[in-house]
């Protein structure tokens, strides 16, 4: 949703953050919306726009701001998340405070699996006491989005709060499908629903309401007693459900309004406040369409803050005797004598002579036969497809068919249509 564009704070005044900060970056979701993407992987790990993973959105905003203490918890499938995170984030040398380190359930406390947002930072409740930060992070690693993560702890430390919760405005006809913040004019939160029938407007904008994204800073010592007591109760253990709520009533916890977080490098056709929860198949299709084009209104080529990912060393692209329109292409690739619309691919595909490929996401390590016909597909990593394969639209065959309006045809990884299945090792899902 567009806004108009307010100047850009001084962000001279926040290069370093006056404050000792510790983020927990949830990256355990299972995804099952995103199947069959998720069927080897979790939601974080599934690749995006040719060369990334989802959680590289969040991990650079955090580096970009500043903030190098994290702590990736994961649990479902996290395999492939752990080595993409082995090869493409890592930090060498002596300092303590810059680190990223993936925390697996440790079955601390009541010995389970992680339950909730809440149980999986209350299980490790010794890692936020052993870094001893004065502020504490919480933020989500499945979506698609830039931050500047400086500008919400000043908001929070100017405001004196103890809780805030980044807030993106959405139109309030839509609102019905989010989890709405009612707040006052001052930025306390006096209610929270979870897709409500009314959704409560923001202040001073009826036509709009607050959603929460998911995206929380808690003072550090508040956070440990509030997990503490949490831990104690029944419930869902989860910070949206549980924690926020019973917060509102006897803390300060205040709405941070994201349209007004200023990024540097936006271009003037971009989306102002651009985000995106890709959890299902048509809202991960579409985001991955929204990077393409002349003037994208998710445009990556940001040089002032890049996304960071797998720094690969495959060969730049080649296209032979090919045609290609609002499309990208990933290192390593090769297209032969072929059409690509409105598409990515992304690193080691090979596209065989006579092919069109039509607003469609090629992962990495596909081949693509002669002559075959894909529109509105997504094809995850090293598939084979025959020759003269008609995929999507209504000559859809093979694949997992979604009945949504964008008539997707999804195929899961490693699937063979004529040909053998290409082979990888077991930690690239």
């Amino acid at each position: 949703m567009k806004k108009k564009k307010t100047p850009s704070p001084n962000l001279a005044l926040k290069e370093r953050i006056p404050q000792k900060v510790l983020a927990m970056i949830m990256a355990g979701g299972k995804g099952e919306r995103l199947m069959p993407l998720t069927e080897q992987r979790s939601k974080p790990s599934v690749p995006f726009a040719g060369n990334y993973r989802i959680a590289d959105f969040v991990l650079s905003n955090f580096i970009n701001s500043g903030i190098q203490a994290m702590y990736v918890l994961v649990q479902y499938r996290s395999q492939s998340l752990i080595e993409h995170l082995r090869r493409a984030w890592r930090f060498s040398g002596p300092n303590r405070q810059a680190f990223i380190t993936v925390v697996p359930p440790q079955m601390k406390g009541r010995g389970k699996w992680y339950e909730g947002t809440a149980d999986a930072v209350y299980q490790n409740i010794n890692l936020i006491r052993d870094f001893a930060p004065d502020l504490v992070v919480v933020f989500g690693a499945d979506h698609i989005y830039r931050m500047d993560l400086r500008q919400m702890i000043q908001f929070h430390l100017e405001h004196q709060a103890e809780v805030t919760v980044a807030a993106l405005p959405v139109p309030i006809h839509a609102a019905k499908g989010f989890g709405i913040i009612e707040a006052s004019s001052d930025h306390q939160i006096m209610g929270f629903e979870e897709k409500p029938a009314q959704p409560k407007p923001m202040p001073g904008n009826p036509e709009m309401s607050y959603s929460s994204m998911g995206n929380y800073i808690f003072n550090a010592e508040m956070l440990v007693r509030i997990l503490e007591n949490d831990a104690s109760q029944a419930g869902t253990h989860d910070f949206g459900r549980d924690i926020i709520p019973s917060l509102i009533k006897s803390h300060r916890v205040l709405a941070y309004d994201f349209l007004n977080n200023a990024v540097p490098g936006i271009h003037p056709y971009e989306e102002w406040g651009y985000w995106r929860d890709v959890g299902t198949l048509e809202a991960y299709w579409q985001a991955n369409m929204d990077v393409l084009g002349q003037n994208p209104i998710f445009d990556l080529r940001n040089v002032k803050w890049p996304i960071t990912t797998d720094a690969l060393t495959d060969p730049v692209a080649s296209m032979v005797r090919s045609q290609m329109n609002d499309a990208m292409v990933g290192q390593g690739s090769l297209i032969i004598d072929s059409t690509i619309r409105r598409s990515i691919v992304g690193r080691n595909v090979r596209i065989e002579e006579g092919c069109t490929i039509e607003e469609s996401i090629i992962l990495d390590g596909t081949v693509i036969g002669p002559k075959s016909h894909l529109q509105r597909c997504i094809i995850d990593r090293f598939n084979v497809i025959e020759s003269g394969t008609t995929m999507g639209g209504d000559k859809g065959r093979g694949g997992k068919r979604q009945t949504g309006k964008l008539g997707l045809t999804t195929v899961a990884r490693g699937k063979s249509y004529g040909g053998q299945a290409i082979s990888s090792p077991s930690s690239l899902p």
